[in-house]
Parts: C-alpha cells; sequence; structure tokens
C-alpha cells in the first residue's frame, strides 16, 4: 500500500459563488488565479497557492487530480458501506430513546456484503458501466428489477417492485397515488448517495442522476432529500466545511419544501446546545415525530433527514463521531450513518481510512441480488463508479488533460439548484387520469390478459375511477377484480402491510368496490 500520509493535490481554478463555497483565496484581489487544496494527513484540508502558469481561461472549471478523485470517491464508498453496515446493529432500534454507543472504531472485519443501502446502487452501476449508459431508461429499469432485486427489499421498494408485475414501470411505480409509501419513505436519501460520488463539483448532474434512479420507488419530499443529498456528496468533493456543504444541500430543495425547515432547524438546535447531541435529538423527536413512533416515523424522511444533519454537525468532521452520533440518533440508523458516512468519507478520502489502522477487508460478497458477481470486492465496485464519473465530467462539458505528466480532470463546476419541484399532488392525479382514464376504461371492459385487467382494476382503484367503471361494467369489473386478486404479492402489500396512513386509505377504497383481503399473510419474498 501507499504512503498513506502523502499529501493529495487539488487544483482549483478561482471558484464561482458558491453558496458560499468560493475559497478566501479566490475572493482576494491579491491573491494569484488558481490555488491548490491539499490534503493533510488527519483528512482535512489547507490552501496554498499554485503556479500562475496553470491559470484556467474559464472561472467556472475546477482541475482535479486523477489522483485525488480515484481517493475521495474510494473514500466515499468506503464510508457508506460502513456507515451501512455498522449501523445495521442499531437500526430502528432507539426510538422513543437515543442509543447511548460511546466507543465506535470503523471496521468490515469480514468485508462488506450485499444490503439495500449500497446493492441497489450496486445493480445500477454495474449496468451503467457494462451498457456505457448514465440514464438507463424505464424500460430497462423494470427489467433489472425483475430480473435481480426480488428479495432484501422493504416498504416504498418492495411496492414498487411489485407495481412492476402489473405492468407499471417508473415513474409510475414512485407515483403517490398509486404507491402509498411514496410520500414518505426514505429510499430517496439511501438509495442516492452513490449518485453523488458520479458528478463531482457538479450538483445538479448528481441530483438529476440520483432521481433517474430513485423516483422508481419515491415522490414528493423524499426527492427533495435526493437533490439535497447528491447535492451534498457533489460539493464535499470542494470543500471540508460542513455548513458551507450543508448551505449547498438546502439550495437544492424546492423553495417550499419542509426539508428546509427541518434543516434549518438541527442548525439552530445545534448551535444552542453544541456540545449536547442528546437535547438535539429530543427536540427533533418532539417536533417531527408525529404517528407515535410507528412505521410512518420511523421510515419517514423527516426524522432521518434532520438526524443525518445532527450527525454532520456533532461530528464536526470527525469520521468516527459523526457515524456514532448517526447510530445514536436512531430509527433508521443505519441509513443516517451511510449518508453521512459518504460526505465524511468523501473529505477524508480513502487513503486517510486506510492510514487509521481499522480492520478492513476488500469483499464486498453478493447475498441477495440474483443475475450478479460473486465475486465484487469494495476496490471493484468503487472502480466502477470512477469509470462512470469520468464519463460524466467529459459528457458535462469536461475534459480529461494531462499537466505536468499527470493526469487530471477538468472540471465545469455547477452552482447547486433544485431541478425537480414538489408536485401539485391534485394536479398529478388530474393528469393522471387525463391520460391514463381511456386506456383504464378500456383494460376494464375490453381487457385480455390477466396483467391487463389487473393493471386497470389497480389504477381505476387508485384514481378513483373504479366506482364509475363497476356501475358501468359490472361482470367485466368483477373479472378484473379476480385478475388483480391473482397478483398476490400486490394484494399482500396492500392489505398486509403497516398501517401506514395512505395505505389505509387505499384499501378502504379497494374494499368499498369489492376487492377482498387474502385469507392469510404470506411472504412476498
Amino acid at each position: 500500500m501507499r504512503n498513506p500520509t502523502l499529501s493529495l493535490l487539488l487544483l482549483v481554478s478561482v471558484l464561482p459563488s458558491y453558496s458560499g463555497l468560493a475559497l478566501p483565496e479566490a475572493q482576494s484581489g491579491n491573491s494569484p488565479p488558481n490555488v491548490a487544496i491539499t490534503s493533510r494527513p488527519d483528512g482535512g484540508t489547507f490552501t496554498a497557492a499554485y503556479p500562475s502558469h496553470l491559470e484556467l481561461p474559464d472561472p467556472s472549471r475546477i482541475d482535479l487530480s486523477a489522483e485525488v478523485l480515484r481517493d475521495k470517491i474510494r473514500g466515499g464508498l468506503l464510508g457508506q458501506m460502513l456507515g451501512n453496515l455498522n449501523g445495521i446493529p442499531h437500526e430502528m432500534r432507539y426510538i422513543d430513546e437515543p442509543g447511548n454507543v460511546t466507543e465506535y472504531t470503523p471496521a468490515l472485519p469480514q468485508g462488506a456484503r450485499t444490503d439495500d443501502d449500497t446493492d441497489l446502487e450496486w445493480v445500477y452501476i454495474y449496468v451503467m458501466q457494462n451498457e456505457n449508459e448514465i440514464y438507463l431508461s424505464p424500460k430497462r429499469l423494470t427489467q433489472l428489477w425483475q430480473e435481480r432485486i426480488n428479495k432484501g427489499i422493504w416498504c416504498s421498494n418492495r411496492f414498487a417492485r411489485h407495481l412492476m408485475n402489473l405492468g407499471l414501470e417508473p415513474p409510475l411505480t414512485s407515483r403517490f397515488a398509486l404507491n402509498p409509501w411514496a410520500d414518505f419513505n426514505i429510499s430517496g436519501q439511501f438509495l442516492c448517495e452513490t449518485f453523488g460520488l458520479l458528478a463531482p463539483a457538479m450538483p445538479r448532474t448528481a441530483s438529476r442522476i440520483g432521481l433517474n434512479y430513485t423516483r422508481v420507488a419515491i415522490d414528493l419530499e423524499p426527492a427533495q432529500t435526493t437533490q439535497l443529498f447528491c447535492t451534498m456528496i457533489a460539493t464535499a468533493f470542494l470543500t471540508d466545511d460542513i455548513e458551507k456543504i450543508i448551505d449547498a444541500g438546502v439550495a437544492a430543495l424546492d423553495p417550499k419544501s419542509v426539508i428546509r425547515e427541518i434543516v434549518a432547524d438541527v442548525r439552530a438546535w445545534h448551535e444552542e446546545y453544541p456540545d449536547d447531541w442528546h437535547e438535539t435529538r429530543r427536540l427533533v423527536k418532539e417536533k417531527y415525530s408525529r404517528h407515535g413512533g410507528a412505521m410512518r416515523d420511523r421510515n419517514g424522511y423527516e426524522l432521518n433527514t434532520a438526524s443525518t444533519i445532527a450527525a454532520l454537525l456533532y461530528g464536526q468532521g470527525d469520521f468516527s463521531r459523526t457515524l456514532m452520533t448517526a447510530f445514536n440518533f436512531g430509527w433508521d440508523a443505519d441509513n443516517t450513518a451511510a449518508t453521512a458516512g459518504t460526505i465524511v468519507g468523501v473529505i477524508k478520502g480513502y487513503r486517510w481510512m486506510l492510514s487509521q489502522g481499522w480492520q478492513i477487508v476488500d469483499r464486498y460478497r453478493n447475498t441477495k441480488r440474483e443475475n450478479m458477481p460473486d465475486d465484487e470486492t469494495i476496490t471493484s465496485f468503487a472502480d466502477r463508479v470512477i469509470d462512470l464519473a469520468e464519463q460524466v465530467i467529459v459528457e458535462q462539458g469536461g475534459e480529461r488533460l494531462i499537466i505536468d505528466g499527470r493526469p487530471v480532470y477538468r472540471i465545469r463546476c455547477e452552482q447547486p439548484a433544485n431541478v425537480e419541484r414538489l408536485p401539485d399532488l391534485k394536479k398529478q392525479m388530474a393528469d393522471m387520469r387525463s391520460e391514463m382514464g381511456p386506456e383504464i376504461a378500456q383494460g376494464v371492459a375490453h381487457g385480455k390478459s390477466k396483467q391487463v385487467l389487473a393493471r386497470s382494476a389497480y389504477l381505476a382503484i387508485c384514481l378513483d375511477m373504479a366506482p364509475g367503471l363497476r356501475a358501468k361494467y359490472p361482470a367485466r369489473w368483477d373479472k378484473a377484480l379476480d385478475a388483480l386478486s391473482g397478483s398476490w404479492r400486490v394484494m399482500q402489500n396492500v392489505f398486509y402491510g403497516p398501517d401506514i396512513p395512505a395505505l389505509l386509505e387505499l384499501r378502504a377504497k379497494a374494499t368499498a368496490v369489492g376487492l377482498r383481503k387474502p385469507l392469510e399473510k404470506r411472504p412476498v419474498w
């Protein structure tokens, strides 16, 4: 292994205003046109002047050495895996009260393994690389889920997967009108981190890529969390200042997003109680736990987004402290630790992490994903991300250069901004009825295949068309319900899923038009 204390060089041109992210040296009239950000042995950074002959013609671009790019991507992915797998023992254990973890040393003594906090992204990354395609199509995404993602999935992802059995594709599988988990589920954040790594210093591109994949199963505010955290990860390539990273993330949110208030609350409580994370956790629970600690709370973006921001603030850039804080905040702790771990992992870098003496075995064991490699390693997974990151950099107007004999990526920087607004739910429902209504009616009245009949019945129930179609085509409606009853995984999800608000409403609507609850609960994978 190379000497982990060797300095890593990041050449940065004079940055534009970036939510307060512009380097102090670049703002000074006496400073040189370029600065270097060099990593310290402790994983932090310091700035120094760089020779003026490397002045870049466009101040909206940065030069990032290939060495540093690899180091930060590998660090981010390892941080994600450590947060995820080291966080599993704390997942859903601390609900009413926080945890009491007082010591923590990151480790993967058996290597990493597939878990839904990383392995859905692994499936995507693997195929994106093999097919040389950053944005996989809805049809291709559906094929991948049907071929490779059938077990070890929960909540909104499981619901979305079984909607695919009816012939629905993303983003319909993520529409709140059709997927009752989609308005709050945390898939928007725990399935986005790797995509932030694909777009260093390009937060809007990171958000667009992330949304292409998280919008398989989530809608509304969870789609804002995708943009929040993809932006924060993309920004961590530029600065180790946690406050500035959070500033950039907030700039990526819809102005009407409630996540702005969540982040502002946590920052204010941290400022008031800088040495007492327990008090901040109490205030988070008091304000944002609204369902008695039930699944809607535990699996919701409110508590888990707050926990991730708090972990970063109280962690103060210390990797172990950040993850330990995430564990102690509780709720879906492996999710929050994975996201926070990705951000701090990018800041610290892989070399620094390996220099800490942590027991890390380079293995990524496949325990869940069909038709995927059985010999993946953490390094090979990271190399796939690095390969795709180069593709994203070039596609977004950057280039790969040789400067002073060293490979460098010239990246076209982006300002953080919201790329997908919150939808108007009433308009979304009306548009779906307008666009799909004739096909739904045709399917009920004349559909021949069981899939068409089942899909038509399900869509009619969700879009409040069922009472009219039942009255107009009573015999055909009964036939459509028989077909839907035969889609037993969908039926299990609807009638035996947790009592979250939107699922209770869907059950009531389905029962009112004649759909009967299955006689017994069955495992769906």
